[in-house]
């Protein structure tokens, strides 16, 4: 019983120094997307993009995803929200969920 417990208590523990990683790595990201962007580096879309994964898993996607490809894929099956959604993303960048199906 002890063993168990001490098993799951040091299973949450590694969990929440997962955390902390992802975290201190969000803040490094953040940092560095904001260079990127006033620097002109190209580096800036690797990170943007990388966030777009991380959104797209968060809501439940694929990790390997962009949220683009998925709101192309929703849209061609008629979903509502795909079709708001590639609607703006086409008129911020002309056939950009097209463009995106399968990134």
């Amino acid at each position: 019983m002890i063993g168990r417990l001490f098993r799951a208590a040091a299973q949450r523990l590694g969990l929440l120094l997962i955390v902390l990683v992802c975290q201190f790595a969000h803040m490094v990201a953040s940092l560095w997307l904001l260079v990127a962007a006033v620097t002109g580096s190209d580096r800036f879309w690797r990170i943007a993009k990388g966030y777009d994964r991380v959104g797209n898993a968060a809501t439940g996607g694929l990790d390997t995803e962009t949220v683009s490809s998925r709101a192309s894929r929703a849209r061609s099956e008629g979903r509502r929200w795909g079709c708001v959604l590639c609607r703006v993303l086409d008129w911020i960048e002309k056939d950009h969920c097209k463009n995106s199906e399968g990134v």
